[in-house]
Order: structure tokens, then sequence, then C-alpha cells
């Protein structure tokens, strides 16, 4: 088997929308459509065709079939467990996996709901069989819809607070070895405000001009390289004692990376918190199994 090439997926997206009467035009999304990310093989086809109704699609599900042989197939909106996001509604998603490695999210949206979906300005034409106004109104295609935007003091004050409350709560749960609560906490709330606190400094360090990525994609590129290099190390999660090392050296790295911030901002870092906090953790940490009480003394 041999994937497809980009030219062949594009050529057959752009195929079959032509030849389709209900589909009025084409848009690419997603990093596809972003001029400041490098293209590999992996990239998803991120495709809107915008048609006159749903419902010839709706009717008979094997249309998707002239895409490819499918790995897996995915409908947010045929789903009662995992539905669509909200800024979806009016639309229907066809997420397409193939078995040549390729990956087509396919989003059908009706033309009467198309301009909710030109917010995002990763909008790129690829076809407009109408001379559609809005399509028209487009500017190029670009990544300022998700460039950080400045915190305010307030918004740091929570970020610190709800990564340091976590911490201290999540003490309890190490002791007791319920890792995979631990772990969901860990991973969920306070890699989430380190990582929160991480773009807020890349955004300082580039002038609010660049994006670091959903999920921190980007951040090898654009955090400094020691923070990489440690927070790296902080996934380090498999065991009780790798867990209490991977939390204080978390504690550690958000202080860092928050002193950063508050150079900017003009505010302090909650330092007071922190440092009771952490001597918390070090007390539950060396704290007996059979211990009836917290504290003793």
């Amino acid at each position: 088997m041999i994937s497809r090439s980009e030219q062949k997926m594009m050529k057959l997206i752009l195929d079959v929308a032509t030849d389709h009467p209900e589909v009025r035009a084409v848009l690419l999304n997603g990093s596809r459509a972003n001029p400041n990310v490098a293209t590999d093989i992996f990239q998803d086809y991120d495709i809107i065709y915008v048609v006159k109704s749903l419902d010839p699609f709706l009717r008979d599900h094997t249309w998707i079939d002239v895409f490819g042989e499918r790995m897996i197939l995915q409908m947010p909106e045929d789903m009662e467990l995992y539905p669509p996001a909200p800024e979806l509604e009016g639309a229907f998603s066809y997420l397409m996996q193939f078995t040549d490695g390729n990956r087509i999210d396919l989003i059908l949206v009706p033309v009467e709901n198309l301009q909710h979906f030109l917010t995002d300005s990763l909008c790129k034409v690829l076809l407009d069989k109408d001379d559609m106004a809005s399509l028209n109104a487009l500017d190029a295609a670009s990544d300022k819809s998700y460039l950080i935007s400045r915190p305010s003091v307030r918004a740091f004050n929570d970020c610190c607070n709800e990564f340091l409350y976590t911490c201290a709560g999540l003490a309890k749960g190490i002791w007791r070895e319920q890792l995979p609560y631990v772990n969901y906490l860990y991973y969920h709330v306070i890699q989430t405000a380190l990582m929160q606190m991480m773009d807020w400094d890349i955004a300082f360090r580039h002038q609010f001009l660049v994006n670091p990525g959903k999920s921190g994609k980007f951040y090898k590129e654009y955090l400094e390289p020691e923070f990489y290099a440690e927070l790296i190390q902080t996934y380090q999660t498999t065991d009780v004692k790798e867990t209490w090392n991977s939390l204080f050296m978390t504690m550690e790295l958000f202080q860092k990376i928050a002193n950063n911030v508050t150079e900017q901002l003009g505010v302090a870092y909650p330092l007071d918190e922190h440092q009771r906090i952490a001597d918390y953790l070090q007390h539950v940490k060396l704290l007996p199994k059979n211990s009836n009480k917290i504290y003793s003394l």
C-alpha cells in the first residue's frame, strides 16, 4: 500500500465537490491552511463543504465511500456519549481515517450557517461556485484567531491559585496510592495550568504574535530550551515515587515560568502560598501509612 499524495487528496476532495450539485463551496482550515506551520505527512485535511442542504447527504452515508478505504469513521453528530462541540451546531461531520494513513475531517455546513464558521481566521477558499460575497470578503488565511491574548492580573492570579490549590489536593491521592485519580488531576488540571502560564510567557516574549499550538504542540519551537527539557521531565507518573518527584518538579517549573510573567505584568508571585504548599507536600510524602492524623504536633 502506498499513501496518496497531497496532490491526489486535494484533487479528490475538489473533484467530489465539483461534481456534486449540492456542494456550493469548499474551504480548507486547520494546519494545512496555516502559513506558519510546516507541512508534514501526518497533517489532516480539515475541509468544509458548504452545501445547500444536509438532507441529501444524510439520507445515505455511503456517498463518502468515494474518498477511499477507511480504517475507521466517526460521526460526532450521530453519537450520544461523545456529541459534537456546541460551535458545530447545524453542521454534520465525517471524521475519516483511511487505511493509507491519510485523514479527512469533513464538515458539511449549510449555506445559511456559513457565516458562523467564517470567524475562524484559518479559512482558505478552495472552490466557490456561486461567487459568495462572504467568501470574497475573507482575508488571507492566518492564525490570528489563535494568538494568545495578554492576561489580566486577575487571570494570572486565578491561574496561580488553580495550580497551587490542586497541587495541595493531589497530596492525599498520592499518599493513598490512587494513581488513576492522581494522574487525572495532574494532567487535566495541574499541567493545564502550567501550560497556560507557558503560553503567556511565550506570548510576552514574542509580542503576542505567535501561536504556541493546541495543547503545547509547538512548545519545542517556542519555549526556552531549558524549560522545555524540564517540562518533559515532569511526565513521569507511573508510580508513587515518580509522581512525587514530578509534582515537585512541576511546582518548581511553574514558579520559574510565572516569575517571567510577573515581570511583564508588574505583579508578585504568591511565594508564601507556594512555600506553604511545598512544605505540606513534603510532609505528606513522609507521612507513615498508619498515621491517624495528618499533623501530630
